[in-house]
């Protein structure tokens, strides 16, 4: 149940009368009360009618906020609390919204690397604490990919901060192909991940445009002075990405019209789960077979994923890429020679 300011006041001013037992509180005291908040924090100078007084009583006495205020009335017209100690600023969160607070953590959790959602845990730990309430330990419910093997993981809080707090670095980085780790002067701007492997982008001070270091290739970092950090001043990242499947793009890429065929078996995969935001079903065949399109960069990643339907798709457009398709099945093919031919040969 969301609450609104308003209503947040009502409760706050309520609850602060019924704390001060030197007196008793009759509705229409705290009626007047209630009022006199409203127009003092938001100005409303129509008063509080008897009925929406009566029914914050009845929402602060049940669980439906997570109070569950022990309100009574004596003398069958004082409102007063029964436990003097008690006060709704002393149960802040319900232990509702606690399991959701847990529940949340242990998916942020999943997101490896991020040193904050293991703090998280703590502070959960202490409101619960707080709240007097004890959950035995449940099996996850939930479930997600992550590998905690993969190299690198352990920078993202430290690189997270950095782009944060625009911090340039002193990088020490080996790609797969350099023989040698080389030293980057690099401004961090945005940490992405893609198919559960983590990347940075950011500004090289030798490289033009933008660079994408895979964290498992990062060795060492080091922060600078501030000064030599060089502000990003493209567009936002959401847009940057809005063409590209994965991460491998410069700022010269530009999306391309794609045209694929997928066959009846797959298309209701493709249809219900599209391999790119900007994918335009152009027709449905009579076969059950799916045209379809997607405007996106022509990079690695994208090969990858029509790689990875293998037989069930064809590429129809741009030429080059149906080129480049072809021949890395062939070089694919050439892996698996036909061994019934080569033994009817020598039969």
């Amino acid at each position: 149940m969301a609450l609104n300011k308003l209503a947040l006041i009502r409760y706050k001013t309520i609850d602060n009368c019924l704390r001060l037992r030197h007196r008793k509180w009759t509705l229409e005291d705290l009626m007047e009360k209630v009022s006199d908040a409203l127009y003092e924090f938001e100005g409303i100078k129509n008063g509080i009618s008897k009925r929406t007084v009566q029914g914050d009583i009845q929402l602060m006495r049940s669980n439906k906020l997570g109070y569950n205020a022990p309100i009574v009335v004596t003398h069958r017209k004082f409102y007063t609390y029964e436990d003097p100690n008690y006060s709704i600023s002393n149960s802040p969160i319900s232990v509702g919204d606690m399991q959701k607070m847990k529940e949340a953590v242990e998916v942020l959790k999943h997101v490896s690397g991020f040193s904050s959602f293991d703090e998280m845990s703590d502070i959960v730990a202490r409101l619960e604490d707080s709240i007097h309430t004890k959950k035995d330990n449940q099996p996850s419910i939930i479930q997600m990919e992550s590998n905690n093997l993969l190299k690198g993981l352990s920078f993202i809080s430290e690189l997270h901060q950095a782009i944060r707090e625009k911090t340039p670095l002193l990088i020490g980085y080996q790609s797969f192909k350099a023989l040698q780790k080389q030293d980057l002067v690099f401004s961090p701007y945005l940490l992405k991940e893609y198919r559960n492997r983590w990347f940075l982008i950011g500004h090289h001070r030798k490289s033009e445009g933008l660079m994408t270091l895979a964290l498992d290739r990062i060795e060492t970092i080091e922060e600078m002075g501030k000064n030599s950090y060089k502000e990003y001043t493209g567009v936002d990242f959401e847009r940057y990405y809005s063409d590209t499947i994965g991460v491998t793009k410069t700022h010269k890429d530009r999306g391309h019209r794609v045209i694929l065929e997928i066959n009846a078996r797959n298309a209701p995969y493709v249809e219900t789960k599209p391999i790119h935001p900007s994918q335009q079903i152009l027709d449905k065949k009579d076969d059950g077979s799916l045209l379809i399109r997607l405007d996106v960069v022509l990079n690695f990643e994208l090969e990858r994923e029509i790689l990875g339907f293998g037989e069930a798709i064809k590429v129809i457009a741009p030429r080059n890429l149906q080129s480049r398709i072809r021949q890395r099945l062939v070089a694919a093919a050439q892996l698996y020679p036909d061994r019934s031919e080569k033994s009817t040969d020598t039969a």
